[in-house]
């Protein structure tokens, strides 16, 4: 797989604006001026099981790979522009993580009202096929070594975050899931098949009972971050770990209580405190 558009410790270009067709309509996104000398590559390809062009953003030079999704309307730069990449430098930069921060395609998926919900589904799917098959490859590349990848993602991107590690613990081992919600039936207007279950972590993770899958999630570490600070709702988070305990799968319900809010601040603070604590 060829990765294209290398940027390396390159400064960005002041504001630029890039304008690009999604689904008839043009979106414009500005990518983040640089503000350090931490180093930063920017690679895009062409994926054929999504059908368009995703990028990921690699930040640090070594260290065990830690992958970022996007928020419901974020893409590969919003991490740095909410000031995660920042606030999670030193650490980036000591080489205690090496981040990936990937696109999402949820504006043509769970969040496009104006697609039938089965292909809502199916491009969640699709994502979820892209981060494995596409991805996942891609890492392992270029930190050179088939090592075990982590994830973190804050509200929607909480709930990429865990469903990709309760669907692929072979190669996903460590989650933070902050703020998330993991119950999809929401945004298909009742209506449900086979892409919905199977990536609809409440669903499929009540009902598991294949022994090499358990005995995969036992050796992960999973964390579900939530709190009763600002906009925060904690019902999702201790719903998914009811569900998790009943399996037996060991986790941590880690609630922050006045840290434990919804938005920016509160998250970045929880994932110095991981990375700082955990790796």
């Amino acid at each position: 797989m060829a990765a294209e558009g290398i940027l390396s410790n390159l400064p960005s270009r002041k504001g630029r604006i890039i304008s690009r067709a999604r689904g008839g309509r043009r979106r414009t996104r500005r990518i983040p001026r640089r503000r350090s000398n931490m180093k930063r590559e920017y690679h895009r390809w062409y994926s054929h099981r999504l059908g368009m062009d995703m990028g990921v953003v690699v930040y640090g030079h070594w260290g065990p790979p830690l992958v970022g999704f996007p928020t419901s309307a974020g893409d590969e730069w919003e991490l740095e522009g909410q000031g995660m990449i920042g606030a999670l430098e030193p650490l980036i930069d000591a080489g205690r993580v090496k981040f990936y921060s990937v696109n999402s395609v949820n504006w043509a998926g769970l969040y496009n009202k104006g697609a039938h919900p089965f292909h809502r589904s199916y491009m969640q799917a699709q994502f979820d096929a892209y981060i494995r098959e596409e991805v996942v490859p891609f890492i392992w590349d270029n930190c050179q070594s088939r090592v075990a990848i982590s994830t973190m993602g804050a509200s929607f991107g909480a709930y990429h975050a865990a469903n990709t590690l309760f669907k692929h613990p072979d190669v996903v081992r460590r989650c933070f899931a902050l703020s998330g919600v993991y119950d999809i039936r929401g945004f298909m207007n009742g209506m449900y098949d086979d892409n919905t279950y199977f990536n609809n972590p409440v669903d499929y993770l009540a009902n598991l009972s294949d022994g090499n899958v358990l005995g995969q999630l036992a050796q992960c570490d999973i964390h579900i971050a939530t709190g009763c600070g600002p906009w925060e709702h904690s019902g999702p988070s201790y719903r998914l770990s009811g569900i998790l305990n009943s399996k037996g799968i060991r986790h941590s319900l880690d609630d922050w209580g006045p840290q434990g809010g919804h938005d920016w601040p509160f998250w970045k603070h929880q994932m110095w405190e991981y990375v700082t604590r955990l790796f």
